[in-house]
């Protein structure tokens, strides 16, 4: 399987740096484990991308017709603030100022998995989006979203 699961929770330091956890550590790809891109999400988290998920997002962005004004706003929203990380030899990533800032992260931060990318949000913003979120929203959410079921398969529709 390519991508991550889980949640966990970590703190920032005063430096900006938090401990990846180990979790997310163990399903790193091989040969992956040092160097990450850190941007904004589109919501108020930050995203981080392995470089080999990020390599594919970047080589689409670069055949994008800078003719289209749509297109280069995407870009400069997109790429605003992206930068390359690294574990240190502790196991932790500094995030830069600007993306505290924009995330406006706090001291507890959750990691929380997203298919090919980690967000990272501040833990009392994050729980926030789950507390209006009742199992009708969501299952209405995931019906909208993934379809219905094809009833002669297991596939959806």
């Amino acid at each position: 399987m390519n991508g991550f699961l889980g949640e966990f929770e970590s703190t920032l330091d005063a430096k900006g740096r938090f401990l990846v956890p180990a979790g997310f550590r163990k399903q790193l790809p091989e040969g992956t484990q040092d160097q990450f891109v850190m941007n904004r999400g589109f919501e108020k988290c930050l995203s981080l991308y392995t470089m080999q998920d990020w390599g594919p997002i970047f080589e689409k962005l670069k055949v994008l017709n800078d003719f289209e004004p749509k297109v280069r706003e995407f870009k400069r929203f997109f790429l605003a603030g992206a930068t390359t990380v690294e574990l240190d030899s502790a196991g932790r990533i500094l995030v830069p100022r600007n993306l505290v800032d924009y995330a406006g992260l706090g001291r507890d931060i959750t990691l929380s998995a997203n298919t090919n990318k980690i967000e990272i949000w501040d833990s009392v913003k994050y729980k926030q989006l789950f507390d209006p979120f009742s199992s009708e929203r969501f299952s209405e959410l995931a019906r909208q979203v993934m379809g219905t079921p094809d009833p002669h398969s297991n596939q959806f529709q």
